[in-house]
């Protein structure tokens, strides 16, 4: 079945709300893998509250025109697939990172994190990066440890006051026994 005109003006509208919606994405080149692949990564994408999407070049390029997204204009060549999110880039690069491991055909072209372009090789060290959950619980540890440090040192005077006592008595117990 061809595609009509009103079809690609369809899918043009819905990657220039996708690609303004997204301040992340990571183009692929997803040529090799086999459609239980494919579908391997979508689950595993939308898991990471990421989309994937398979584009032609053509109307991908349109549909970048006035986003944060449009560095990544001249990768759009030959086989490619973008994958984008709107919350979590790192957990976007986690995923694709794993799923190159276990599937090498699977490239990375390019990327833009947070209006910023990247290169390739830096998807991989954002992937290393700990993920939002984990920074939120190490800063609330470093935001806590200063109270909890006043805590302890508030509690020695009495705790130690009451130890001096405790021993005060067990020595007049002895003598007196």
């Amino acid at each position: 079945m061809a595609v009509t005109r009103a079809d690609k003006e369809a899918e043009l509208q819905q990657l220039e709300a996708a690609f303004k919606g997204s301040d992340s994405a990571i183009l692929v080149d997803y040529k090799g893998l086999n459609v239980p692949q494919v579908t391997d990564l979508r689950r595993q994408l939308r898991a990471a509250k990421a989309k994937y999407k398979v584009v032609k070049n053509t109307i991908a390029k349109r549909a970048l025109k006035g986003t944060s997204l449009e560095p990544l204009e001249k990768f759009f060549e030959g086989t490619t697939a973008v994958a984008y999110t709107q919350t979590d880039p790192v957990a976007l690069a986690k995923t694709l990172t794993a799923f190159v491991k276990t599937a090498p055909k699977l490239t990375i072209k390019a990327a833009v994190v947070q209006g910023r372009a990247v290169k390739p090789a830096e998807v991989t060290d954002l992937a290393a990066l700990p993920s939002k959950p984990e920074l939120y619980a190490r800063l609330l540890g470093t935001l806590q440890a200063p109270m909890v440090q006043l805590v302890t040192v508030l509690n020695a005077v009495p705790r130690d006051l009451m130890n001096v006592l405790t021993q005060y008595e067990k020595k007049r117990n002895e003598q007196q026994a």
